[in-house]
């Protein structure tokens, strides 16, 4: 039968529009099975000749135009929507043949990855991102299942996996599940433990990392209680907790005080940690009581002894670590409650102890823990000849005991004293013998070093606290910020000294270290009351009648006052230090908005500089009075 024959029970030959016919079904048939025979295998229809010209071939060897126009005929077989045999059309109409192409969707708004399968109509309820459970979309393999499916069903759907799941439940497709994934919100005792490891333990690293103190506490040991209801107290002060914050408080204390409760290193570890909540909290006194106990404590188990820590570690290394840790974080915050209030003396610092110096933070929390190393080691590297590289957490404890050695120097009374080159030259040495990675308050990491950061802000205080007393700077304006200690009164003089400047240095420095690219949350509370001491500086500065960098000046306290809004959030006591400042920053503008009204003021200014100081004061008063409207509305 020729090419050109058809009938309407033999196979249809559909042109393809180049001249090649595909074979098809005849419209009689309504699908491929019954008395028909199978189509007949695909064959060249038209040679290239031909298709190039758009010519109808009559598929001869060779054929008849070629064969006139003394050509070469070459056939090649036309793949045109070709699909490949169908043995079985009806078992998986929706299956996928390596040959075919992604099908073209008509809606916009359906997925490109159901491969064209028609878009499922769900309702909006289910898709909400806080209630979205796949199995409310998808339907169970239980046949029982009270879903109802549209017509045809869904267990068709190729599904893929979903990467907000578990890895073990985001391994098996979801349409195979035999019950709902569900999700479990934690309880508020768990997310306190959370927020304690997340935003307070970097700051005061002594207690266990996370996965030990886990592992201990899943063991059930009671001597932990004390601890662990501590740490959900600092926990709830940087989350929503409601009244369970005042009961973890009262609780924690109340286990610190059982006489059940054994004398070891974790009830000097809860008390540690509530110590510092209080501190923070404007509850100084309180804290000052537990801290009397608590050192009291320590110093009856030995925990100052290097042998504690190996008696007491049960032969793991982290808990070793741990107790060593819990001494010197104990040393490190008596000297600065000592030296930001002014009020206790710093007991520990005459305390002999031999304690191990703590290792870098990553090695504390990766269980890593190298030899360790003591601070007669520390005193001595220089004259050793051995460059044996120590922690940040060595540099912060140095720090103190200068902290330690500048509150047992003699009050100064005039510049000259040698007591003052002493305790400088000791600051100075700790400055310039850190080594290249310790220089700035980042690690190899690019992650903030808190022990580092800390390190150099007990430095620059201590600086300020030393140097103040000796400077030109009037201290009388800002005799109403009393938050972290008492007013210290300082004369005032006619012009800078070098104890001015390493005052006024020590203070521009750390305002700098707020603009670290951190969360100023992240360091400890203690840096609330170094903030306010750089601002009285700055404040005593700013109250001069005549400065030339004052616009610079002005942009320190108002970093000082952001920083001190920001820690209010959890912390009561920065609350307190920020309307004083900015109470203070207001008397000074008031002040100064007086003295310009006298015209022997605007001597030596030009018109535009007049004009531009005027500007810049209602700049910052503009601001001033927006963040005391915003705390009082609170």
């Amino acid at each position: 039968m020729s090419s050109a024959t058809t009938s309407s029970n033999s196979p249809t030959q559909f042109n393809d529009g180049t001249g090649a016919t595909t074979p098809g079904l005849s419209s009689g048939s309504s699908d491929g099975k019954g008395s028909q025979p199978p189509p007949p295998p695909s064959v060249p229809a038209a040679c290239l000749a031909c298709r190039s010209k758009h010519l109808k071939c009559d598929g001869m060897t060779p054929c008849s135009r070629c064969l006139s126009s003394n050509s070469e005929c070459i056939y090649v077989a036309s793949r045109r929507g070709y699909k490949g045999p169908r043995r079985n059309p009806a078992a998986n109409p929706n299956k996928r043949h390596a040959s075919d192409s992604p099908p073209v969707s008509t809606n916009g708004d359906s997925c490109p990855m159901l491969l064209g399968h028609t878009p499922v109509q769900v309702p909006v309820t289910t898709m909400s991102v806080s209630g979205f459970n796949p199995a409310i979309i998808l339907p169970q393999a239980d046949p029982a299942s009270p879903y109802s499916g549209p017509p045809g069903g869904l267990a068709s759907l190729q599904v893929f996996r979903n990467p907000f799941l578990a890895n073990h439940a985001a391994s098996r497709p979801m349409g195979l599940a035999t019950t709902p994934p569900t999700q479990q919100m934690p309880t508020l005792p768990e997310r306190c433990f959370e927020a304690f490891y997340h935003f307070f333990h970097a700051g005061h690293p002594f207690v266990l990392p996370r996965e030990q103190m886990l592992r201990l506490l899943n063991d059930g040991k009671t001597q932990l209680d004390a601890v662990a209801t501590a740490m959900r107290w600092i926990g709830s002060l940087y989350i929503d907790a409601g009244p369970a914050r005042a009961i973890y408080l009262d609780e924690a204390i109340r286990l610190c005080y059982l006489p059940s409760t054994p004398k070891d290193g974790f009830l000097v570890q809860a008390l540690l940690l509530i110590i510092i909540g209080l501190d923070g909290s404007c509850q100084q006194e309180r804290a000052r009581e537990l801290l009397a106990d608590c050192e009291r404590i320590a110093l009856e188990i030995n925990l100052n002894t290097r042998s504690f820590a190996a008696m007491h570690g049960g032969g793991n290394a982290v808990i070793e670590e741990s107790w060593r840790r819990t001494w010197w974080d104990l040393y490190v915050c008596d000297g600065m409650i000592a030296g930001v209030h002014r009020v206790t003396n710093f007991l520990l610092f005459d305390i002999a102890a031999d304690v191990a110096l703590p290792c870098e933070e990553h090695e504390y929390l990766t269980g890593d823990i190298p030899q360790p190393m003591y601070m007669e080691d520390f005193d001595d590297q220089i004259f050793s000849g051995e460059d044996r590289p120590f922690s940040s957490f060595a540099y912060r404890i140095a720090a103190a005991r200068n902290l330690g050695r500048f509150m047992r120097t003699p009050i100064t009374l005039f510049p000259g004293d040698e007591n003052v080159a002493k305790i400088e030259s000791l600051l100075t040495n700790w400055r310039i013998h850190l080594p290249e990675s310790k220089r700035h308050n980042i690690n190899k990491k690019c992650k903030l070093d808190e022990m580092m950061f800390q390190g150099h802000f007990i430095t620059h205080a201590c600086s300020i606290m030393l140097h103040q007393p000796l400077s030109q700077l009037d201290s009388s304006p800002t005799r109403a910020v009393t938050s972290c200690a008492p007013h210290r009164p300082v004369a005032t003089g006619q012009e800078f000294n070098v104890h001015t400047q390493h005052t006024v240095t020590a203070a521009y420095e750390i305002s700098q270290m707020i603009t670290m690219p951190v969360p100023v949350l992240s360091h400890t509370h203690f840096f609330t009351c170094v903030v306010t001491l750089a601002s009285i500086v700055h404040l005593s500065k700013w109250a001069l009648y005549f400065i030339h960098d004052e616009e610079d000046l002005r942009q320190q306290i108002r970093l000082n006052i952001g920083a001190l809004t920001k820690i209010s959030d959890v912390w009561k006591a920065a609350d307190t230090a920020c309307g004083q400042v900015k109470g203070v920053a207001q008397e000074i503008y008031r002040a100064k908005k007086a003295q310009q009204i006298n015209p022997a003021f605007w001597v030596g200014f030009t018109q535009e500089q007049m004009i531009s100081s005027i500007n810049a004061d209602e700049g910052i008063m503009a601001e001033f009075d927006g963040m005391l409207a915003v705390t009082q509305g609170q």
